[in-house]
């Protein structure tokens, strides 16, 4: 245990020029980016793991962290994305029987800077009130003008395309839990359905859930073209989730439009606000984002489910041509969370539908994917 008196003093600094001391339990230096409030009670390594956290200094509501340490089942991906991590209090003694790595050695392997000791109760009531904020958490100085002074030249992540720094650059073949080389071209079929993923920042739950419902799941970078697509012969495409302002991938949004109306399409998280630019729609920045669990409503049924979430900015439905609307809606400040067009073969979910490690109230969304693809597969035999 190392005592407060050891521990290296830290300092987060917002550009509204509050200042938040504490101590950092893990790792050393600065490190700028977009400070956001999580309320997850549990999953502190998915949201270490998740492509999304990229660009984002995570303040955690929950008072205690790193009690159940870090394992390799519960990997979002192949590293930690965030930026910087701060907690009330770092538990450095877990207990967890798949425990393999203490918070602290994790967060460290992967040169990140953890921080407890701030009052993250005062913290988040300011984000609250003021939105998210553009800040930087140092361990080099405790002096608060020269932070302000960098916060402040800092961009954020508005118009920032950071799909290209958490996304693959080669395709992959997804089985068996894990990464492998993609079959050679032709190959038979190795699953009932044939889904290609474009890679935004892909969660790797995702890719278990396909898997688990006998796809073959390929994963193709995001910059993929429509031919590359379709020369696979997928009975479906998943929009995958992912970071930064979905307003800077134009080039994605007209792979997407290349797409519509030829298969099937599910879009999550980033994936759902690039397929509403695909139709014309437009995104714009919420004030606090969306960060943990989130009660939704569906519209058509009424049916509530509590949704895990992690995005800056959402659709504007009145945007969208046609007089779609929102098939869903978060319960807490009415924004849309997911969009149907039938007319297009396609849907969409601002949230997780698969969450890890909790809830799971919408995992059924795969299964109507499934739906869809089979749909559409009976369709072209008939036209046969």
């Amino acid at each position: 245990m190392i005592l407060k008196s050891d521990k290296r003093r830290a300092l987060l600094v917002l550009e509204d020029g509050s200042s938040y001391p504490g101590y950092a339990f893990a790792g050393a230096g600065e490190v700028l980016g977009e400070v956001v409030f999580n309320t997850g009670m549990s999953g502190y390594q998915e949201i270490l793991t998740n492509p999304s956290s990229k660009g984002q200094i995570v303040t955690m509501t929950c008072p205690l962290i790193g009690n159940t340490g870090i394992n390799p089942e519960d990997m979002e991906s192949a590293g930690i994305h965030l930026e910087g991590f701060i907690v009330r209090e770092y538990e450095e003694f877990p207990s967890n029987w798949r425990c393999r790595e203490t918070l602290r050695a994790f967060l460290e392997r992967y040169a990140k800077l953890g921080v407890e000791g701030i009052d993250t109760r005062a913290l988040t009531r300011r984000l609250r009130m003021a939105g998210a904020m553009r800040g930087i958490l140092s361990t080099e100085t405790q002096d608060i003008s020269p932070l302000l002074e960098r916060v402040r030249a800092f961009p954020g992540l508005a118009g920032r395309n950071l799909v290209k720094e958490v996304a693959s650059s080669e395709p992959y073949l997804w089985k068996d839990g894990t990464p492998r080389p993609m079959p050679s071209p032709g190959s038979a079929l190795q699953g009932k359905r044939r889904v290609v993923v474009l890679d935004c920042g892909v969660k790797y739950s995702i890719l278990r859930s396909l898997e688990q419902r006998g796809c073959e799941t390929l994963v193709l970078p995001s910059s993929a073209t429509v031919a590359e697509i379709l020369d696979l012969k997928p009975a479906g495409v998943l929009l995958s989730n992912g970071p930064g302002d979905p307003a800077a991938l134009p080039g994605i949004v007209e792979t997407v439009q290349g797409l519509l109306g030829k298969i099937p399409i599910f879009g999550i998280c980033l994936g759902h606000q690039i397929l509403a630019q695909a139709v014309g729609g437009r995104v714009e920045k919420l004030k606090t984002g969306h960060h943990g669990n989130h009660p939704v409503r569906n519209c058509q049924s009424g049916r509530v489910e509590i949704t895990s979430q992690n995005h800056g900015f959402i659709v504007v439905p009145e945007s969208l041509p046609g007089g779609r609307k929102s098939s869903q809606k978060n319960l807490n400040d009415g924004t849309s969370e997911g969009l149907n067009y039938p007319d297009l073969h396609a849907f969409s979910v601002q949230y997780y539908p698969k969450a890890a490690p909790a809830p799971h109230e919408a995992t059924h969304h795969f299964d109507e994917f499934m739906t869809l693809m089979d749909r559409g597969t009976l369709e072209e035999g008939a036209k046969a």
